[in-house]
This record gives structure tokens, C-alpha cells and sequence, in this order.
């Protein structure tokens, strides 16, 4: 719940999360980094001194890990499905803990934003066979180097199918709990398989999973009372992306059908609600009403994202539109961000070059303040 006493609150004012003060509010955005151990995307001892250097955030977002091998869409990202992949993982929560830190996994099943040579030639699949302009990373063999590739027209889903998608996102919830994560949340935003069945644009069923805003909604409602029911609704939490066009996405009747998610989200008492924001320059603007909407439909603790820096995190914590704004390119290259905001330090730029490369460069060797005389 939002605090409710006289003293203004701010990014750095302390917050109840998991039964835990939390001592400000600043999180640390999911975002895909590429560099699990292969074969078998399996976390390792990088990710954990990666998200250890981190642990200072009120809350990290593990990157998006794919619920299973059909939910896989990325190179080198890691998965939540195998022994070894829960094993690895293991390096990492015992990590974050040890310093202190909370981390939560970020469940994925990307749907059509796939391609045929993760799936051993098969099609991605989606609620509906419709074309779209998207493009996905994919490692050449051959040469060892990632390039972005278009995504093909997938193949429509079965009921049976989605069915056992449902037990995929229960079972990679639980297997999280084993890995040692404080909680998991659900990736229903940017584009993938959860935001596909929202959209008019990306699902054309006449079933009971397409058509109506009510059957939009349907599998988002399912995947998230299972993984509720397994883990508890205070460990389940989803990102949403209301505003997003980007991937065919454009959907005319997607703000409606969000403000009725959050409603039912708030009846069930799930952990937090994370709202992502387009943050390409000429992206359509997240508006005031709409977060006026949503904290009116939701109680819960809200999460923000999407190019904030400390003026306009400030502006939407005091205005109670959100209890914690994530950053996530900033936690790139400052892995001591909360400290540094609170005290106006300046900010280190990290180099795009490496974000999805597989090594320590550009990944877990960007200094703290002070540790290189900055």
C-alpha cells in the first residue's frame, strides 16, 4: 500500500516491502544481458557477482528467463526450466542475499518474438498466425556473433497448448522459490506472449482466449492465479506495458483492457504492479489521467519504468502514482545507483556495444564510486 503519513515522500524515503523496511525506493529494472552459460542457458558465477555489485536497490528484477524451452526467444538468455538452470540461479540469490538485497525472478515466455532455429526449425507460436514487424537477437554459429533478426509469422497456439503454457509458468515458479528468489514476476508487457493475447492487433481468435476484452484477458488471468496459487499472490507481482505500439502492437482498445487487469491484479493482493513506459524519443506519452486510472484501480504497491532520472522519479513518487521507480540502463553502468542519486554524484554511461556481449566487459566491471578515482 502507498504510505500514508504527513512527511512528503520521495525516492529515498524508507518502504515496507516483503515484511522488510526497505531504506528508499529505487529498484533495479529487468533487462536481458546475454551471457548465461551454454549449452543449456544456465546462470553462473558472472550473473552472481553481476547482481551482488547491485544488491544496494530496494528490489532487483532478474532478467527475463524463459519458462521453458518453447518460451525462448534471445540468445544466451538464461531459463528456469532444468535443474541446472535452478542450481545456477542458486549462485545468485545466495549472492544478493548476502548483501542484503532482494531479487525477484522475471518469468517469460516471449511468444511469437521468436525464431524457428531455437525450436529446431519449428514456428514460434502466438494466440493468432499474424504477420508483424519484430526482431529478435540470435547468435550466428559460425561466427559466434549476435545480430538482430526478423521475427517470422508464427503459428497459432492450441487450447491444449495454452493449457500447458498455464502448468509451465506454476512450475517455473516454484522452481524459483527452489533457486532461493524472494518472489517472481509474471512478463506481460513489451510485446511477448501474455501482451500478444491482450492486443487486438497480435490475437484474432473467436474463442474464449480472443474477441472480447474479457477473453483478452483470460490467459493473463490464469498464468497469474497459478503461480499465485503456488507461491502465494505476496511473491507474484506482473509487469504491463499499456503504451507500447512498437512490434504490432498498436492497439486501439489496450488502455481499457490494462485498467481491467489492474483491477482484478488489486483483488487479488499481488506484490506489485510494474508499469513499463516506452522510452524511445518519440514514444506516446504515459499520461496523467491513465496513472490517476490505474492508482485508482490498484492499492497495491506500484513500480514505474522507462528513462526516469531523480526529478521526474520524485514527481511521480510524490504525486503517488508510484511507491518505487526502476532504472535500468543507469544500473548498467552504476552498480552503486542508489547512493550515487541520493547524493548527486554523477552517473557513468555504460557502452550499448556490450550489452548483449558474453563476457565481464560491460558487465560486471563497472566501478562503484571510488573505485576507479573517478
Amino acid at each position: 500500500m502507498p504510505t500514508n503519513n504527513t512527511t512528503q515522500t520521495t525516492l529515498f524515503s524508507p518502504l515496507t516491502f516483503l515484511g522488510q523496511e526497505r531504506p528508499h525506493r529505487v529498484v533495479m529494472a529487468p533487462m536481458t544481458r546475454a551471457r548465461s552459460t551454454q549449452p543449456g542457458d544456465v546462470p553462473n558465477q558472472m550473473n552472481a557477482i553481476y547482481y551482488a555489485q547491485r544488491a544496494s536497490a530496494a528490489l532487483i528484477i532478474s532478467e527475463a528467463t524463459q519458462i521453458s524451452p518453447q518460451g525462448k526467444g534471445y540468445s544466451f538468455t538464461p531459463g528456469i526450466h532444468s535443474a541446472e538452470q535452478v542450481e545456477g540461479w542458486r549462485l545468485v540469490t545466495k549472492a544478493v542475499h548476502a548483501k542484503g538485497g532482494k531479487i525477484f525472478l522475471q518469468l517469460w515466455h516471449v511468444g511469437r518474438m521468436s525464431h524457428p532455429d531455437f525450436h529446431q526449425g519449428d514456428l514460434p507460436v502466438a494466440p493468432s498466425a499474424v504477420p508483424f514487424e519484430g526482431q529478435i537477437w540470435k547468435v550466428d554459429p559460425t561466427t559466434n556473433r549476435g545480430i538482430m533478426v526478423d521475427c517470422p509469422t508464427p503459428r497459432a497456439l492450441s487450447k491444449k497448448e495454452i493449457a500447458a503454457i498455464i502448468k509451465d509458468f506454476r512450475h517455473a515458479a516454484q522452481n524459483a522459490m527452489d533457486a532461493g528468489f524472494d518472489g517472481v514476476e509474471i512478463h506481460g508487457a513489451n510485446g511477448y506472449l501474455i501482451d500478444q493475447f491482450l492486443r487486438t492487433t497480435s490475437n484474432i481468435r473467436h474463442d474464449e482466449y480472443g474477441g472480447s476484452r474479457e477473453n483478452r484477458l483470460r490467459l493473463l488471468k490464469e498464468v497469474v492465479i497459478a503461480v499465485a496459487d503456488q507461491i502465494g499472490p505476496q511473491r507474484t507481482a506482473i509487469r504491463l506495458a499499456p503504451f507500447l505500439t512498437a512490434r504490432g502492437m498498436n492497439c486501439p482498445d489496450i488502455l481499457p483492457t490494462i485498467s481491467d487487469a489492474t483491477e482484478f491484479l488489486n483483488c487479488l493482493g499481488i506484490a506489485y504492479l510494474h508499469l513499463v513506459e516506452a522510452d524511445w524519443d518519440d514514444a506516446p506519452t504515459f499520461t496523467e489521467s491513465f496513472r490517476q486510472t490505474i492508482r485508482q484501480n490498484f492499492s497495491g504497491l506500484i513500480i514505474v519504468a522507462g528513462k526516469y532520472d531523480l526529478p521526474s522519479a520524485e514527481w511521480v513518487i510524490s504525486n503517488g502514482y508510484a511507491d518505487l521507480v526502476a532504472f535500468g540502463r543507469d544500473f548498467i553502468a552504476n552498480p552503486d545507483l542508489p547512493r550515487r542519486l541520493e547524493q548527486n554524484l554523477p552517473l557513468a554511461s555504460f557502452d550499448g556495444s556490450t550489452l548483449f556481449s558474453g563476457s565481464e566487459i560491460g558487465y560486471s566491471d563497472y566501478p562503484a564510486w571510488g573505485e576507479d578515482n573517478i
